[in-house]
């Protein structure tokens, strides 16, 4: 499934620098001033992952394949975007497109870099663009109640199915005009449900990355990071602190001496890899893989799918006709070297219709259509 995460956050809080490190590009401008990124830039890249390195030295496959995430460079929102300051209208549809958003916060100090606010502050900077995004939720809940509203009039099963999501949209309505975000809002899955074709910006699932310098990054206490931790705990959300500069150089590495330079910063792995995992963590996806000759390959469910469902991430066809699924943990692949010897310890598993997916499953999956 492909999967898009959103960078927003003010004008020069370094989205765009952070962009093209964790891209490995150099698409998105970079510029000391507003606007220099005016249409969202989009990078496509790999979704790291060990155990298919590993599974791929093991078969030696004609092709490998990870599963992919998209990063959408949107440009920066300022104080008003909700009525179209700052070319905000067009930006703010960016993220309607996205399936979540990973808010950047500046920690950093930088003369050379201006603040549009004139001070670092990330929790300042968050609700400026949150309040934002607020505004811009209540101006779309608002639309769909007025045209609701008429339909409520109308007599039978119409009139009153429009009357129960008159009640959901006055609830979100409720929660907006008070501060707080649809992701927030306590609403049942039906009353989610109604409101799911609205596109909701506060809806979407959050990721804070605290852009931090070198040193910052070196010192977990410092004040700003900390406080950005602290932001993302008491709203339920995964934070990941990144350096733009050491994004960029652990990307120019060669792929052997990247390890030492991470180890060296006290790091276990790049900033892709922590925020990636971030971002699956906030969506609830894992990954299952299926291995052969042909392809090792990396596929990407939501958490608590079954059989079936993953089957149908290959193809539909699989999940129309699914029969049944081979399943070996990645692990017991991997420690036994082949999938005979797997066999033969009576480690694989014939599973059905019911069976929960669970990550690092390597999945052959039987139909009949």
């Amino acid at each position: 499934m492909a999967l898009a995460i959103g960078i927003v956050g003010l004008p020069n809080v370094g989205k765009s620098t952070l962009f093209n490190a964790l891209s490995g590009s150099a698409a998105a401008q970079a510029a000391n001033y507003p606007f220099c990124t005016i249409d969202p830039n989009v990078g496509v890249v790999p979704v790291p992952d060990a155990r298919l390195a590993r599974l791929a030295a093991l078969f030696k496959p004609r092709k490998t394949t990870p599963t992919t995430l998209e990063f959408v460079d949107i440009a920066g929102l300022v104080a008003g975007a909700s009525k179209g300051e700052g070319l905000g209208n067009q930006f703010l549809s960016h993220i309607r497109q996205v399936d979540a958003v990973a808010h950047v916060l500046r920690c950093f100090d930088d003369p050379d870099v201006v603040h549009v606010a004139g001070e670092v502050d990330p929790r300042g900077d968050r609700d400026v663009v949150e309040t934002e995004l607020m505004l811009k939720d209540l101006e779309s809940v608002e639309k769909r109640r007025e045209r609701t509203q008429k339909n409520a009039k109308a007599p039978g099963k119409p009139g009153e199915l429009a009357k129960a999501e008159l009640a959901t949209l006055d609830k979100v309505k409720a929660g907006l005009g008070q501060g707080v975000p649809v992701r927030a809002q306590d609403l049942g899955d039906d009353e989610r449900a109604a409101v799911a074709d609205l596109f909701l910006l506060t809806s979407k699932p959050v990721v804070y990355i605290a852009n931090v310098d070198e040193e910052q990054l070196a010192r977990p206490d410092d004040p700003r990071l900390r406080a950005v931790r602290l932001l993302a705990s008491d709203e339920g959300h995964e934070c990941v602190a990144l350096c733009g500069k050491v994004e960029a150089e652990v990307a120019e590495l060669p792929e052997a001496e990247r390890g030492e330079f991470l180890h060296g910063l006290g790091l276990e792995e790049p900033g892709l890899s922590r925020l990636v995992h971030a971002c699956y963590r906030e969506l609830g996806l894992i990954t299952f893989l299926t291995v052969g000759e042909d392809e090792c390959r990396a596929w990407t469910v939501k958490d608590g799918a079954r059989a079936p469902r993953a089957a149908g991430v290959i193809h539909t066809d699989f999940e129309r006709g699914f029969i049944k699924a081979e399943v070996i943990r990645v692990e017991d692949l991997l420690a036994l070297g082949s999938e005979h010897a797997v066999r033969e310890k009576g480690l694989m598993r014939m599973e059905g219709k019911e069976y929960v997916v669970q990550d690092g499953d390597v999945m052959n999956f039987r139909f009949n259509v």
